[in-house]
């Protein structure tokens, strides 16, 4: 275990991991036959997963102890399972297995962007006073 982690650490952390993988699986699920391919479903849940720890985060730093064991159970836990660096990985492979550039391109570029630009908006409203 890491330097300064407890085993009540490691359990908020499993307690979250689990609710956030279901909840994955149920949504890249449930929207599977209304999207045109699977890895925009994977897609969404990563740019929520983003936004959300960006939130997080940001409130984060208001706070005290409280704060970093929510960290743990939500940002570790629950939204570390929740978003799926492998199924994107995997996804991408995919795509670029069947040379659709166009496709490899915006998932890939639009992952990165939309990551970034959710976790910035997520710390600007959870550091809002």
């Amino acid at each position: 275990m890491a330097a300064g982690a407890s085993e009540a650490d490691a359990l908020l952390v499993a307690i979250g991991a689990v609710p956030g993988a279901w909840l994955r699986f149920r949504v890249v699920d449930h929207l599977e036959p209304v999207l045109p391919s699977r890895h925009w479903g994977t897609f969404g849940v990563n740019v929520i997963a983003c936004f959300a720890l960006g939130l997080i985060v940001g409130l984060e730093q208001s706070c005290g102890e409280a704060s970093r064991r929510a960290l743990l159970l939500l940002g570790t836990g629950f939204l570390g399972s929740f978003s799926t660096f492998s199924s994107f990985s995997a996804e991408l492979w995919s795509e670029l297995g069947k040379r659709h550039w166009r496709e490899v391109a915006v998932l890939a570029g639009g992952s990165v962007a939309g990551g970034l630009l959710a976790m910035l908006a997520g710390l600007s409203l959870g550091a809002q006073p």
